[in-house]
């Protein structure tokens, strides 16, 4: 079969692979259908040392299940899934906690001899704890959509939930990025009053706006600290949504929260340590996030994508075949695409 392997920085290659097989009773095989390149797969483009053996990408991808092991009771051959973008058993103390991204039997796609998301299908273990069906054909419309459920969906679900959004806070969302995007999203979908933007991109901001953002801010660092605390009337934002990971966002999003304020972290950390730290425990910031438990929130948000609450699928901006992620990574890369579908 055929999939994507990472050579090294800037070097993305679609290559035959081993097919994917059942190996475990636990397992699922899923022939991919649809799949995506993720604003986190861009670090490994930026900075990866060049390996002959390559590495398998991709973690998002919805497919038609073609057969299962023998223990698998909750999904069967046929069944159109989608799979959160880390494997988990769906009962271990964790997983039971709602956070199967901790799950004592869990697993990344694309290591320790699993597919990766970006192929022509995948090796799914503990598909009974991984795996959701979908009540809908492999070609509904609805697709870009249900297959942001697998992260950016929920990775801005869980942005605001960490951040404590609720109704008639005012929330600031920072990164205009698939995840801040969904951020927006969620925070309106969680009834916050006002929503404020940080971004750059024309486009990303126009569709900031249709999501639900009342307020941008363009401007980067202490000026962007300055005008939030304008548009807050000196206060800061009662919730901050950090969706980028780096140092200087990170550092915004601390300078914007206002005292008793909650950020939630969801922005993969590129740095050791939390910048500004001292001013937060004085100001008592609650500062929490993660990688979003996927899994766990599949279940409450499937309802409002089928039945047209929420449009996340949106932030597709540019679709390609396998044969075209090559130069979907580059226009990611390069912020001429939001965030690439893949079909397959």
């Amino acid at each position: 079969m055929r999939a994507t392997v990472m050579h090294g920085a800037g070097d993305v290659r679609v290559e035959t692979v081993p097919d994917a097989r059942l190996i475990e009773p636990t397992d699922a095989l899923v022939a991919v259908t649809r799949a995506a390149i993720c604003g986190s797969d861009l670090w490994p483009y930026r900075t990866m040392e060049p390996s002959e053996t390559g590495r398998r990408m991709g973690h998002e991808f919805i497919g038609v299940v073609e057969a299962v092991g023998a223990d698998v009771r909750t999904v069967k051959a046929g069944d159109v899934v989608v799979a959160p973008f880390l494997v988990s058993d769906g009962t271990c103390v964790f997983c039971r906690e709602g956070l199967p991204t901790s799950c004592l039997h869990g697993g990344r796609y694309g290591s320790d001899g699993v597919d990766g998301g970006q192929g022509e299908a995948v090796r799914v273990p503990q598909a009974d704890g991984t795996l959701v069906a979908l009540p809908v054909g492999a070609d509904d419309p609805l697709m870009p959509s249900l297959l942001t459920l697998s992260d950016v969906m929920a990775t801005g679900h869980h942005a605001a939930l960490a951040a404590r959004v609720g109704p008639g806070k005012t929330v600031a969302v920072v990164g205009d990025g698939a995840v801040g995007l969904c951020g927006v999203i969620a925070a309106r979908r969680l009834g916050a009053e006002r929503v404020i933007i940080l971004g750059r991109h024309p486009d990303r901001i126009a569709l900031a706006r249709e999501f639900g953002a009342t307020d941008v801010v363009s401007g980067r660092g202490d000026e962007a600290v300055e005008r939030v605390r304008e548009l807050t009337g000196g206060l800061g934002a009662h919730s901050v949504l950090e969706c980028v990971g780096l140092e200087e966002s990170t550092r915004t999003a601390l300078g914007i929260a206002r005292p008793g304020g909650a950020v939630g972290r969801v922005g993969l950390p590129q740095g050791e340590s939390i910048p500004k730290s001292v001013p937060a425990f004085f100001d008592n910031l609650t500062i929490a996030g993660g990688p979003a438990p996927a899994r766990a929130y599949m279940e409450e948000l499937l309802p409002d994508v089928l039945e047209g609450r929420i449009e996340p699928g949106r932030v597709f901006d540019r679709a390609t075949t396998l044969d075209g992620v090559p130069d979907g990574y580059r226009a990611m890369d390069e912020r001429e695409a939001i965030k690439v579908l893949i079909r397959l």
